[in-house]
């Protein structure tokens, strides 16, 4: 754990966050920053904000929630079995996102997909009722 942590203690949130792989791109970490989807502590951060080995960290991405508690440091973004070792997830934010994710397979659940592209006559239906529903 000693090869993760930094010698300043303390890292920027956007790089944190891209280097714990939540985002792909750190402009990415730095805009969900600025749009309230990351709270430190229950406040709303700037992204040059310093975090610290032991704080809570909320991280909206898109339909999931995480709730972690930093344990490492790093600015340089590594394997995902790395970055894994720089947080620590609550067991209700585990518990909720997997309940979530549930909950999406079973409304796509008795969904079938076509079994083959639509032919001319299909087509011109689907156009047609894309045309009405412009209206």
């Amino acid at each position: 754990m000693s090869d993760l942590t930094l010698p300043t203690a303390s890292v920027r949130l956007d790089i944190w966050l891209w280097a714990a792989r939540f985002f792909k791109t750190r402009s990415l970490a730095k805009q969900a920053i600025e749009t309230g989807k990351v709270a430190v502590a229950g406040q709303r951060p700037k992204s040059s904000r310093a975090v610290r080995v032991g704080e809570q960290l909320e991280i909206d991405r898109g339909e999931e929630h995480f709730q972690v508690q930093v344990q490492g440091l790093s600015d340089q973004r590594g394997p995902a079995p790395v970055a894994q070792l720089l947080y620590a997830e609550s067991e209700a934010s585990k518990a909720r996102r997997a309940e979530v994710r549930a909950l999406r397979i079973a409304a796509r659940d008795g969904f079938q997909p076509p079994e083959h592209k639509p032919d001319k006559r299909a087509r011109r239906l689907i156009r047609a009722l894309g045309d009405i529903d412009a209206l």
